[in-house]
């Protein structure tokens, strides 16, 4: 997930074909089933989003029918792990503490913008027909005692990003089942899982099934991965979006692959994009990234984004793990030249990333991009695998 500041085409095999006037909402046809929730892409609670899909999620406490329904949770492809904002949730509504050697757990969950501290707890977490029972999740900011104060191992890692710029929370359903996985259990050198005593939070190993999970991965069916469908964007932008978050990929007559063509990632989750002939190894598919992220020294920038005097229609080819290869066709907008209610936009820019090119949320405009978790099988065999 990077989410930068304001101041997609393709040929893809999956793609949706609607299209409006810019300033406008567009909805993508609504895809039917009981494994789908809808996805709104807008300007987030506090009106600083841009570029960002939201859904409600529905955590209760484990085993009780006491549950809370939290809006503007942003779906992040790039990331694994339910992390939600502790001022979503209603002041009382108690979830169970992970520990581990008899203390409580937090966490420093980092991403390319910065990072999340909170603590580990675990609730049922519900979204459409599907529920991933006593899930371990992430409360961001946890106001209690043992998390009040931010480790200088996890504060070194970049700035606070809380819950994510116009959120309540992110919803990360990328290709793994936890968000750290066995380097975590072997080691605390990743700085991400802390054993909290009341003076000081220390580094600490934790075993996979305590870690913050993908809850796809624990949902009793539709939990091989995802499809992310979006309408597409004009020129100019749009005020809003709504689409769809479909759940398992082959399972239901709503989730099939058709023609679009996998690209299978190597074990860290990357493909190669070649853009004006350089090659970026560790390439991503991330809708939590609100643009589209690489390093071109003849576009402008302003900010963080690129700000050419036109619209300009760029290509880049993605090369799978397995040697399969595309060409991309997108879109760049001038950031400054957007109105400002614009919700989603064709938006680029440089933050940084060596060796990769993320491909932000432009590029799951007008496509049904689908997300095959690591070790799942699927009709197209197991993942991890990005597919559109």
């Amino acid at each position: 997930m990077l989410l930068s500041a304001c101041g997609g085409g393709g040929d893809g095999g999956s793609r949706v074909t609607d299209g409006t006037a810019s300033g406008e909402r567009i909805t993508a046809p609504p895809v039917p089933g009981a494994n789908v929730v809808a996805v709104q892409v807008d300007r987030g609670i506090d009106g600083s989003a841009i570029n960002a899909p939201f859904v409600t999620v529905t955590v209760c406490q484990p085993g009780t029918g006491a549950c809370h329904d939290i809006d503007h949770v942003l779906v992040d492809t790039g990331s694994s792990g339910l992390r939600i904002a502790s001022s979503a949730l209603p002041a009382g509504f108690a979830l169970p503490g992970v520990t581990t050697g008899g203390n409580p757990v937090g966490q420093c969950a980092q991403f390319a913008s910065g990072y999340s501290w909170g603590s580990v707890r675990r609730a049922d977490v519900r979204m459409a027909g599907e529920t991933a029972f006593n899930l371990p999740i992430q409360v961001v900011e946890d106001p209690a005692a043992p998390f009040a104060a931010v480790p200088g191992e996890c504060s070194a890692t970049g700035p606070s990003i809380g819950a994510g710029r116009g959120a309540k929370g992110i919803l990360g359903v990328g290709l793994f089942n936890q968000d750290c996985g066995p380097a975590c259990e072997v080691s605390s050198a990743p700085n991400v899982y802390f054993a909290c005593s009341p003076g000081r939070c220390s580094p600490a190993r934790l075993p996979q099934e305590s870690q913050v999970a993908n809850p796809v991965a624990a949902f009793p069916v539709n939990n091989n991965g995802v499809v992310l469908v979006l309408p597409p964007v004009p020129r100019e932008g749009a005020a809003g979006l709504t689409g769809s978050l479909v759940f398992g990929i082959g399972t239901q007559s709503n989730n099939q692959l058709g023609g679009a063509t996998v690209y299978t990632t190597n074990s860290r989750g990357f493909f190669t994009t070649t853009y004006k002939g350089v090659n970026y190894p560790a390439s991503f598919l991330d809708s939590g990234s609100n643009g589209l992220f690489f390093d071109d020294p003849d576009l402008p920038r302003c900010g963080d984004f690129y700000c050419p005097r036109q619209s300009l229609s760029l290509t880049a080819t993605n090369t799978s793990a397995s040697g399969v290869s595309g060409t991309v066709a997108f879109t760049v907008e001038d950031v400054t030249a957007l109105r400002p209610d614009t919700a989603a936009a064709n938006l680029a820019g440089n933050a940084g990333l060596t060796g990769s090119f993320d491909w932000g949320l432009p590029f799951f405009f007008g496509r049904a991009v689908y997300v095959a978790r690591a070790g799942a099988e699927t009709p197209a065999g197991p993942g991890p695998y990005w597919a559109y």
